[in-house]
């Protein structure tokens, strides 16, 4: 059980060291793996196709971690699919997603930046941005974390490395271990008004039952 007196004053902590969290996401009470920026590569094989793919994750602090996410989009040009990612109400690991095919790239970074504060900070929203054609997807998931699966890593590298983000081998990341989501009320708002900005599919239906 989770000794409230501890727990609290753990989620109002947000910088470890240099590392500067959101408010979406706090380490386990131990603090299994404390927080830092880096990326490790690994190996994935789509489930459904059955095709290996490279894959890097990487961990940034929040005062850069959005602007490093909207520039890892720039290798997957100008036409993507959207697939927005929502845990909101659901139970245990459950979440909604919710895509949209076909948008341009300029559309999707400006209308981004104007939900940034809630694509940061809530725990139980996520984006996956994707390019079919070149087999490249770009996720900005509830943990912030920033997930890239790709053919080529090379550019995706060197995105993070001009922005001071390091290969680091073994390197963990917060998902890896116990850890804890946060979100606030008005998050699952400002998460179906970004829905209706992007114009994802079935969002009428999908919401309109959850309030029945």
């Amino acid at each position: 059980m989770v000794n409230t007196s501890q727990l609290i004053p753990h989620l109002q902590v947000k910088r470890y060291r240099s590392f500067v969290l959101t408010d979406a996401i706090r380490p386990g009470l131990t603090v299994p793996i404390v927080p830092q920026e880096g990326y490790r590569v690994d190996r994935f094989r789509d489930p459904e196709s059955g095709d290996r793919l490279k894959s890097l994750v990487a961990a940034v602090s929040a005062e850069r971690l959005f602007d490093v996410f909207l520039d890892c989009l720039e290798p997957l040009g100008d036409s993507i699919t959207v697939v927005m990612e929502s845990s909101h109400e659901t139970q245990m690991d459950d979440h909604l997603d919710l895509r949209r095919s076909d948008m341009d790239s300029p559309v999707l970074a400006s209308t981004l930046l104007d939900f940034e504060d809630l694509l940061l900070h809530d725990g139980c929203t996520g984006i996956a941005v994707l390019a079919p054609e070149l087999q490249m997807e770009v996720q900005f998931d509830e943990h912030k974390q920033i997930a890239i699966y790709s053919p080529i890593l090379k550019p995706f590298r060197a995105i993070l490395r001009r922005h001071g983000i390091e290969h680091v081998e073994g390197f963990q990341v917060l998902s890896d271990a116990e850890h804890f989501h946060q979100s606030q009320p008005h998050h699952q708002e400002e998460f179906q008004q970004l829905c209706l900005r992007l114009g994802v599919a079935d969002f009428d239906h999908v919401f309109s039952d959850e309030n029945s």
